[in-house]
């Protein structure tokens, strides 16, 4: 078995994100359930609550040995899986989710549809250095792709903060404008 450290997404029951996170947590594996900050309003008043930013879904750090003791946690229903095998969430991907969750609220997620026209790498703000490629120009919104989970996030963005990289430089990670 592969004793490599890496990245994977589970399957929850649904609305036991934040528990089955606390129980991965209890059990000293390494979690990660991505929390947006969204406001709620209810008759008498508004408040800023937490709820996980992918519903039904919770990131674990593990090697390929520990999946079985993932699975045996008590809401777990299953890893995500590619092509057959567990699917690996890259490093970076990981980062991007936590950078985005610190620097907005509200963020929205909808499923990805890629197409491939420029390439863009934003030169700033908060989302400074990241590179992918323009699919739509939407009301100077920015969505940064998640290429194993195949979701976008979507924060605003000024079209200035933006500049076309040459052909010949490896793109990062994908963001969609």
């Amino acid at each position: 078995m592969n004793k490599e450290i890496k990245w994977y997404a589970v399957y929850t029951r649904p609305k036991w994100e934040k528990k089955v996170a606390h129980l991965l947590a209890k059990k000293g594996i390494e979690e990660y359930c991505p929390l947006n900050k969204v406001c709620r309003q209810w008759s008498d008043r508004k408040k800023m609550v937490q709820e996980p930013l992918f519903t039904s879904y919770v990131f674990i750090r593990v090697t390929e040995a520990d999946h079985l003791k993932v699975k045996q946690t008590e809401g777990v229903l299953n890893l995500v899986h590619w092509l057959g095998k567990p699917a690996v969430i890259k490093e970076e991907e990981i980062e991007v989710i936590k950078h985005f969750l610190n620097d907005y609220q509200n963020v929205q997620l909808e499923k990805a549809e890629v197409n491939i026209n420029d390439r863009v790498r934003i030169i700033d703000g908060p989302l400074l250095s990241i590179e992918g490629k323009v699919i739509a120009v939407m009301n100077h919104s920015v969505k940064v792709v998640l290429p194993s989970l195949g979701y976008t996030m979507t924060a605003k963005v000024q079209k200035s903060h933006i500049e076309k990289v040459p052909a010949d430089e490896k793109t990062k990670v994908i963001v969609t404008i």
